[in-house]
């Protein structure tokens, strides 16, 4: 039996023999993508971690937490993997990353209110943006200058600010904007960002062998279609079919 966490561990089966120890999967609220539904983790990579976990005979608990503490954990406590991560040159070795999960481009989104967007970075630096503590978006932000940065504990309360005018923009995925759409949020895009690819970012002391499992069985789970089903059980468009950053960063 799993260990009941925030919201609920789940056990698969699986063929080989599970390692010895757990790893432990942290993450945050972040529909779709992740999320708490009716006593379970539910979500487009949660399905994913489960998925290779089982596949790769390996033990875990999942729980839900803000992302910043989610983030140091991972950061700093052996077995322990935050999803969904962003990847960066800066964090590549930080971490044991087993990627892609997901692989999106980034958007600057404002309230959908008639009001015109800024047309370039220079013209968005005058503007109030938020995000969330930890997220990846925040140093995107940093990257292309921003400075006073609104951040919140999760996106959820970012929506929220933008959409009650207590920030001018926000940064997202596009699948993530898109099922704000599907959610009836007034919110439109009003610049694009760069792309991004998001993944396990595991401590960097996880067992290489662990990792080189993990990332098997992902890339079989995207070989064989089930991570296209997946996104499409979810209303979203597949991820685009390029090379991995794998484990070798």
């Amino acid at each position: 039996m799993k260990t009941l966490l925030l919201t609920l561990g789940l056990s698969l089966a699986s063929h080989s023999a599970p390692l010895a120890e757990t790893l432990h999967f942290v993450t945050e609220e972040y529909a779709p993508f992740n999320y708490s539904a009716n006593g379970t983790i539910a979500g487009i990579t949660v399905e994913q971690v489960k998925a290779i976990t089982a596949a790769a005979g390996i033990d875990y608990t999942i729980e839900i937490m803000p992302w910043a503490r989610a983030f140091a954990m991972a950061q700093n406590q052996p077995m322990h993997c935050a999803f969904t991560a962003g990847y960066n040159r800066e964090r590549a070795k930080q971490f044991a990353w087993v990627t892609p999960l997901l692989r999106d481009e980034m958007v600057m989104l404002k309230r959908r209110d008639g009001s015109k967007g800024p047309a370039t970075v220079k013209e968005a630096l005058g503007m109030k943006v938020g995000s969330q503590r930890g997220d990846f978006a925040v140093e995107a932000l940093e990257e292309f200058g921003f400075k006073d940065i609104d951040l919140a504990a999760d996106i959820d309360l970012s929506v929220r600010k933008l959409l009650s005018g207590r920030i001018d923009l926000m940064p997202t995925s596009i699948k993530t904007y898109e099922n704000l759409v599907k959610q009836g949020k007034p919110v439109e895009k009003a610049m694009l960002m760069t792309g991004q690819i998001y993944g396990l970012a595991c401590q960097k002391d996880t067992p290489a062998d662990v990792i080189g499992r993990l990332q098997a069985a992902l890339d079989k789970l995207i070989v064989s279609g089930e991570q296209d089903r997946i996104f499409a059980a979810y209303g979203l468009p597949p991820n685009a079919r390029t090379a991995h950053h794998g484990t070798e960063n």
